[in-house]
């Protein structure tokens, strides 16, 4: 770690320029970053085919503007399980913050109010107590993320041999040192302790022990997220955990359809987006598609490796100025305003052309 931090002092000080886009902030974070730890944020499972396709499916959507609407005024608040929000982007919930800057977590919490994730891990009572360290701590949902009952094959990290750092939160309680051979710590770490066995039925003893709403991380599918609402959670993230996981999975944005997700929640409880954010016209297509707010997850630590808490600000601040211009020149002057007959999928292209 302390090279690590010798290596951000050097170069921080040595980057050129504003960035103008979210992008830019990668390439930051690249110069910024040691190879091990750039591909670990920026790689995805195996063939990466998914990786690519959550941020070029959305480049296959087009908007259908309304002219000469009153856009003197635009409000892009919305409110989510109750809390009002000046705009629909959320920070993902992501993990090792400290490798993209000394102040970590502590940096993207006071950059934007970061969300919190629980991961169920074998043994209960770690679950159990890191559910009660958020209640305690004010926090006021838990996601559980779903689709990781074991570790997606992450080929940057077993070439790098990835080492990952302690987790502090778990100090005295599990041992956070694997010591593997072959692949990466970070393989073999999570091998140690994710759960295989976490079923539906683990979402009833999650609400058994916590009066905090529950989201679930993770759905693909319209049978998912019907089953999401049979076992009572407050909300539904559609997310293929950023290309990490399972390879060859649809692109986030391509599920959100009626006939998919958003069809079959029916509105009970909010779908959140998460995946492949990149610019502002990607959350007003994500809002005309149905989600009620978007996560951005791989932007905000990009802007975090680049330039701390700051960096944070700017992304977030990036995304919510190129919404408020789509909203603008697209003719809504609220979120709710934005509907499906704003866009024009590639499918509904495909059709008109038959």
């Amino acid at each position: 770690m302390a090279e690590h931090l010798d290596l951000i002092s050097m170069k921080e000080g040595k980057m050129a320029g504003e960035p103008v886009h979210v992008n830019e902030f990668q390439e930051l974070a690249r110069q910024v970053l040691p190879k091990m730890y750039y591909d670990f944020f920026a790689g995805g499972a195996e063939d990466q085919y998914t990786l690519k396709e959550n941020i070029e499916a959305f480049c296959r959507i087009t908007i259908r503007p309304r002219i000469l609407v009153d856009v003197s005024r635009i409000d892009m608040s919305t409110i989510i399980l109750g809390h009002k929000t000046s705009a629909p982007i959320i920070v993902a919930p992501t993990s090792s913050h400290q490798l993209a800057h000394p102040e970590g977590e502590v940096a993207t919490a006071r950059g934007a109010a970061a969300c919190n994730v629980i991961m169920v891990y074998k043994r209960r009572d770690i679950t159990e107590l890191m559910v009660r360290r958020a209640e305690n701590n004010g926090f006021r949902a838990i996601i559980l993320t779903a689709d990781t009952p074991r570790l997606g094959r992450r080929e940057a990290d077993i070439k790098n041999k990835m080492i990952s750092p302690r987790l502090r939160n778990f100090e005295g309680f599990i041992s956070t040192e694997v010591v593997s051979d072959k692949g990466s710590n970070l393989e073999a770490y999570a091998a140690k302790t994710l759960d295989p066995s976490l079923s539906w039925k683990d979402i009833a003893w999650l609400k058994s022990i916590t009066k905090l709403p529950i989201l679930i991380k993770g759905v693909l599918t319209g049978d998912d997220a019907t089953k999401a609402i049979e076992a009572g959670v407050a909300g539904i993230i559609v997310s293929n955990h950023g290309a990490r996981q399972l390879d060859y999975t649809p692109a986030t944005i391509s599920v959100l359809e009626e006939f998919q997700v958003v069809h079959a929640v029916q509105g009970k409880v909010p779908v959140l987006l998460d995946g492949g954010i990149r610019r502002g016209a990607d959350i007003f297509k994500a809002l005309a598609l149905g989600a009620k707010a978007i996560m951005i997850g791989r932007p905000v630590i990009y802007g975090l490796a680049a330039k701390g808490e700051s960096g944070v600000k700017q992304v977030i601040e990036m995304l919510k100025n190129e919404l408020e211009l789509t909203m603008s020149l697209a003719g809504c002057c609220t979120v709710d305003d934005i509907t499906r007959s704003h866009v024009i999928t590639e499918k509904e292209r495909f059709l008109c052309r038959m």
